[in-house]
């Protein structure tokens, strides 16, 4: 296994939509593996495999950590939302925008359909962090990211922010 790059905003493949998986082959198993350990490595709850340079529609998500619980580990092919209720404001980060946290709302809970990593469907209902991650997961695949969510004034404030920072990186060097 090995660390793959994380891909940072604004980078192209975060805002493009993946493609879904026709062979769960022994690359698709590697890219998994990569991915769970990539993951762990950045001390993340979730990653989409366009995160990582890939633009197939694959997610992994281990939120045990932050939930305090010994929840599985889980791995989705082609997952799409199925059902949303309810509503919840938290906070929320991204590995692809380091540093950057803002209030969402999100579905309370979800109902996810997908393939596990051997093929077989699965149906996945999440609440609190596994909703939360399941649906940050699947914005990914999507090409949306949590600046897509927030409003104009926020999205605004934070490219000058943004930019203020490359600048001042650009400078130093």
């Amino acid at each position: 296994m090995s660390l793959l790059e994380i891909k940072k905003f604004p980078e192209k493949i975060l805002k493009e939509k993946t493609s879904p998986i026709e062979d769960i082959d022994d690359h698709i198993q590697r890219l998994i593996d990569n991915m769970i350990e990539t993951m762990y490595a950045a001390r993340g709850v979730g990653l989409s495999a366009n995160q990582v340079g890939v633009s197939k529609r694959l997610c992994v998500i281990d939120v045990s950590a932050v939930e305090g619980e010994n929840k599985p580990l889980v791995v989705l092919i082609n997952p799409t939302i199925i059902e949303k209720e309810g509503a919840e404001k938290a906070e929320e980060g991204c590995l692809s925008l380091p540093g950057y946290t803002t209030m969402l709302n999100r579905a309370e809970r979800v109902s996810v359909q997908g393939l596990d990593r051997n093929g077989n469907l699965i149906v996945i209902e999440g609440t609190g962090m596994l909703s939360r991650a399941l649906q940050h997961e699947i914005d990914h695949l999507d090409g949306l990211l949590i600046l897509d969510r927030i409003s104009p004034i926020k999205r605004e404030f934070f490219k000058r922010r943004f930019n203020k920072s490359r600048k001042s990186t650009a400078n130093k060097k």
